[in-house]
């Protein structure tokens, strides 16, 4: 039985007639094929299933999002929890496989939660240059009443070699000024008044406090449990790749890191298992193409979250972060 919603409620679902007509966009892999069957597709098997069948060095950035070491159920298909070192041991053997598909200066983020992070870190430390670990604030979260309430996530960063594209002046942050200083001549110093503020542009930090889960009112949320953020893609993308770069997603879900893909003018590759999901990034990528909006991501710069509801006021837009 399909979910009642409420009248404001934006969550993605697709109709009869759309999973007919958004069927026809996914594909598999039987047998080896070149770069041109797999640009900008999705294919819907078990990635498992198709390394073998993949070409080698056509990626320039692997974002892998790999089931988190918790009971989970994601439709069809259920995770169980293991030991650190039998999670380990799963995550290698998916890296793997994953190796011949990297160009020589390729970027790879891991998605991950607190418990696993330190086996994600030695994993990665044998095949790759590890450069940094993203920790972000994930404000959803359920309370405990005999330990901390766990609101963060980690993405480790990791590199091929030296030879790496990271382009810092793309993921720039606008933050408010709360205490503009100003200079001898009362001119600004290191902030930039406007008609929505006193805004500084700061370099990324490892620790960010301005992603917001995709919730019910925002129009690219879906059912996924584990929805990842456009914005938080956008970082990851624009960071480590030029415009028409490759990005390879082998754990896609409903498709977000295709879609800001997409969105940011390169090409990509996701592999998800569960149809349904498939579905609706297949469904993502077509609003796309009319819609390029990033909530938080305007005018070349991401904002903090909420000092982009100005804008809205005004009519420009809903990109609020």
């Amino acid at each position: 039985m399909s979910k009642v919603r409420a009248g404001r409620n934006r969550t993605l679902t697709l109709s009869t007639a759309e999973r007919e007509r958004y069927r026809r966009d996914l594909i598999r892999i039987p047998e080896p094929v070149d770069i041109n069957t797999i640009e900008n597709k999705i294919v819907n098997q078990d990635i498992f299933e198709i390394l073998d069948f993949l070409p080698t060095n056509f990626v320039d950035l692997l974002i892998l999002d790999p089931p988190y070491n918790l009971d989970k159920t994601f439709k069809s298909t259920s995770f169980r929890k293991k030991s650190i070192h039998k999670y380990a041991e799963w995550f290698e053997s998916g890296l793997l496989g994953l190796l011949p598909t990297l160009k020589t200066n390729a970027s790879v983020y891991v998605c991950c939660e607190w418990y696993s992070s330190t086996a994600v870190h030695l994993i990665l430390e044998k095949y790759f240059k590890v450069r940094n670990r993203i920790t972000w604030e994930r404000e959803k979260g359920r309370g405990a009443k005999r330990n901390f309430k766990n609101t963060s996530e980690d993405i480790w960063f990791a590199t091929v070699s030296d030879d790496y594209v990271f382009n810092v002046e793309d993921i720039k942050l606008k933050r408010k000024v709360l205490a503009p200083y100003t200079d001898t001549n009362g001119e600004p110093k290191d902030w930039q008044a406007s008609s929505e503020g006193q805004f500084r542009l700061t370099h990324p930090s490892n620790l960010w406090y301005d992603i917001t889960v995709p919730f019910w009112s925002m129009p690219e949320n879906t059912d996924h449990p584990t929805q990842k953020p456009e914005k938080l893609l956008a970082k990851l993308i624009l960071a480590s790749t030029n415009k028409n770069g490759f990005v390879f997603d082998p754990f896609m879900g409903v498709g977000s890191s295709l879609v800001t893909a997409k969105k940011l003018n390169r090409k990509f590759l996701g592999v998800e298992i569960e149809k349904e999901y498939c579905l609706l990034a297949a469904k993502r990528l077509h609003l796309a193409e009319v819609d390029r909006n990033i909530q938080g991501y305007s005018d070349g710069v991401f904002w903090e979250r909420n000092t982009l509801s100005i804008q809205k006021t005004k009519g420009k837009s809903q990109k609020f972060g």
